[in-house]
This record gives structure tokens, sequence and C-alpha cells, in this order.
């Protein structure tokens, strides 16, 4: 008597789509920590439309953005790393490994990463302040695609 097994041809679209669902609901779990799925990498028809628009910060000659540029959320992250917490995400403090390499290249635990809260966002959003050395602050709000030195 033959049974009717499905073939693998039959059964590589939904073990593929499984396989992409499994890695958003981990990478939402993980709280967008993983690279390139952040909740911008998601379709807007799962992820729904943006709620936050930011204006662009004014950068100065420097290269550098000045503090009363940025968004409220970034002070109010800045004066926490200030006073050592408490921060609102158990990622915030972890070391930044500036796999991307657009910082100042550094001994691997130089730079930690901080959240910068974003209004209306699910989970922690694509806004983050790196830091370096006191007083050395990067700000990023496109999920470490770019950065500016806050300067003060």
């Amino acid at each position: 008597m033959k049974t009717n097994k499905p073939s693998w041809k039959q059964v590589t679209p939904y073990v593929l789509a499984a396989a992409v669902i499994l890695a958003f609901v981990v990478a939402e779990w993980a709280g967008g920590a993983m690279p390139g799925c952040t909740p911008s990498a998601i379709p807007t028809a799962i992820n729904g439309p943006a709620v936050v628009s930011e204006a662009p910060p004014q950068q100065t000659q420097s290269g550098g953005v000045s503090l009363s540029s940025l968004p409220e959320e970034v002070r109010d992250t800045l004066k926490l790393i200030k006073q050592g917490g408490p921060f609102p995400y158990s990622k915030d403090g972890t070391v930044f490994s500036n796999y991307e390499g657009l910082l100042p290249s550094k001994p691997s635990g130089y730079y930690h990463e901080y959240t910068v809260v974003t209004p209306g966002s699910r989970d922690r959003g694509a806004r983050r302040i790196v830091a370096g050395v006191p007083g050395e602050y990067y700000y990023t709000g496109d999920h470490y695609r770019s950065f500016k030195r806050i300067l003060e």
C-alpha cells in the first residue's frame, strides 16, 4: 500500500516561511538587537506605519551635532548615562563592537550602547547613544547606519 507523503519540493516553501517567521519572533524577543532585524526592516504591512518622525539634527562645521538640536529623549538618555542609570532596557550599557567601522577604531570593550526611547515604539526602536570615554558620545537615529558626535 502506497502512502501519499508530500515531496520535499512541496514542503520547502512552508519550512522557509516558518524559518523567516521564527527569525522575526526571535528578533522581537531580543529587542531588535540582531543586525538587520529592526522594526524598520519588517514590512509596513506587518509593522504598521512609523509613529515617530523627527527632523534631521543640525550638524555643525566640525561634523558633530549640538545636543540642543536632538530629540528630548536623547537628552534624557544622556542624563541617565552620566548618572549611571537606572536604564529602561536590559541591553543598555552593553558593549558596542563597532562592526560597522563607522566610529573611530578603539579596543574591544571601549564603546557601550544605550537606547534612546522612541515614543510609540513597541520595542527599543532604532535610536541609540554610543559612549566611549566620558564626554565622548555618538548619536544614531537609524540603528547604526550613521553616527554624529554629540557636542554639548
